[in-house]
């Protein structure tokens, strides 16, 4: 029986994920484990984190322990580069690229060792009891009439010209 796990779009190049996995491949969970922790690899945090992932899904899906697990792959694999430019003399631009890791880790089991799957969980249905109608309220459905048009508003007469001019001088900030 198999446990996949996998991490994609890793922010560290690939070649540099590989010098941590070549660690590790082939040992069982508690030595990688205690090698992944003791790396001062900036991979190696990930890894181990996608490791505990790949134990929880052992545990949870098919109720495996750990001490009966062993990697039996894991490989990286380049994933999309993030393409970027530096700028140098002249005007000109280099390019650069940061690369990314796609990690798929794959558990196997040690041989004797019996695999159970999880048994679905039970449903229990509550017994029915009559609920009791609530009061029932009656609403009109007429709507209040409105009038077809807005009554006119009064409009304010200004004192002509001068009275325009001078409210648009003294409505303004004084400086």
């Amino acid at each position: 029986m198999e446990i996949k796990a996998s991490l994609n779009y890793l922010r560290i190049a690939p070649r540099k994920v590989r010098s941590v996995i070549d660690l590790i491949r082939g040992k069982e969970i508690k030595e990688a484990e205690a090698q992944l922790k003791f790396i001062s690899r900036r991979a190696a945090a990930p890894i181990l984190k996608l490791v505990n992932s790949a134990i929880a899904n052992a545990k949870n899906n098919l109720n495996l322990e750990k001490e009966n697990l062993f990697i039996k792959e894991i490989r990286v694999d380049e994933g999309v580069p993030n393409k970027r430019w530096m700028p140098v003399s002249r005007g000109r631009a280099h390019p650069i690229m940061k690369r990314t890791s796609h990690i798929i880790l794959v558990l196997g089991v040690k041989d004797g060792v019996k695999i159970k799957k999880a048994q679905p969980v039970k449903s229990i249905e509550m017994e029915k009891t009559p609920k009791e109608a609530p009061p029932v309220t009656v609403v009109s459905t007429q709507k209040p009439e409105k009038p077809k048009y807005r009554p006119l508003k009064e409009t304010k007469k200004g004192k002509g010209f001068i009275g325009s001019i001078a409210r648009k001088i003294f409505r303004r900030k004084s400086m």
